[in-house]
């Protein structure tokens, strides 16, 4: 479950590919040289690109820089989900983005997208319905339409830059860690007591040695990413017919006025709120 190079390979007769991966049940921690622009609709989800780790609520986009690496966003959902990628070469166009003038903000756009960028409200809404109007057109108005996409996002102010430096994979190459099996261990335990010396024994490392290296690498302390974790799973569970004492203890919380004052801290209002908004 170490980091993995995806291979890219354009749609025949295309200059970039456009598809609906389903990998829900497969860790895909990666990276390629490509940018990416993924649109995902889900109950809830976990985002993690780069050094950035967080969840999402409803729906997410994302543009990803070349090489910056990146968890599959579809990882772990456990509700229906439908999801949208557009991969592009950075030479997609040759030189016409360093030679059109027209095409200056989106050759910004490109420029930022080493951080990752995450957009919300109308520019999320207007861009997911061009893309979903894309999967209809023939090559030429993809095309077109893409253009327009990258044209909005690089003129939107709705948009969060999720890691604050560069994160591009020569940050992870001699990382002899693998954060697979880190998630892997979270995954199947996060419902219990979770333990910090486990998981640092099968990465081979002092508990103090992998402590530091986690809050290296994710920017939490284990205790608290494993409880990020669980707050993103109650989510799915609160939006099922489940009692909110119920999910507390399904997700692996002993104390029901913690799991409201974490959850309230995290998401913004209380499981009782969330509930009744999104039920």
């Amino acid at each position: 479950m170490k980091i993995q190079k995806e291979v890219v390979i354009p749609d025949p007769g295309k200059s970039f590919k456009l598809f609906q991966p389903s990998l829900r049940n497969y860790f895909y921690w990666h990276y390629h040289p490509e940018y990416e622009l993924v649109f995902v609709e889900a109950s809830t989800g976990i985002r993690h690109v780069g050094q950035h780790i967080s969840s999402y609520m409803e729906s997410d986009l994302v543009l990803i820089g070349p090489n910056i690496p990146h968890l599959n966003f579809d990882y772990g959902i456990e509700t229906e989900y439908k999801q949208i990628v557009v991969q592009l070469k950075e030479n997609f166009l040759g030189d016409a983005l360093q030679h059109t003038p027209e095409f200056a903000p989106i050759q910004h756009l490109f420029a930022r997208a080493y951080k990752g960028l995450s957009f919300t409200g109308e520019t999320k809404k207007t861009v997911t319905k061009k893309l979903r109007e894309m999967q209809n057109l023939e090559y030429f108005d993809q095309l077109l339409h893409l253009l327009e996409i990258f044209q909005i996002l690089a003129l939107s102010q709705e948009v969060t830059e999720l890691n604050d430096q560069d994160t591009s994979i020569k940050l992870f190459l001699n990382d002899k860690i693998r954060m697979g099996a880190i998630y892997k261990y979270i995954h199947s335990h996060y419902h219990e007591t979770t333990d910090v010396n486990i998981v640092a024994s099968s990465v081979n490392l002092s508990t103090a040695a992998f402590c530091r290296y986690f809050k290296k690498q994710t920017r939490m302390t284990f205790t608290d990413f494993v409880n990020h974790y669980r707050i993103t799973q109650s989510k799915t569970l609160l939006l099922q017919d489940k009692s909110i004492s119920e999910v507390c203890f399904e997700v692996g919380f002993e104390s029901l006025s913690y799991f409201n004052k974490l959850f309230n801290k995290i998401v913004g209002e209380n499981p009782s709120a969330f509930k009744k908004r999104y039920k």
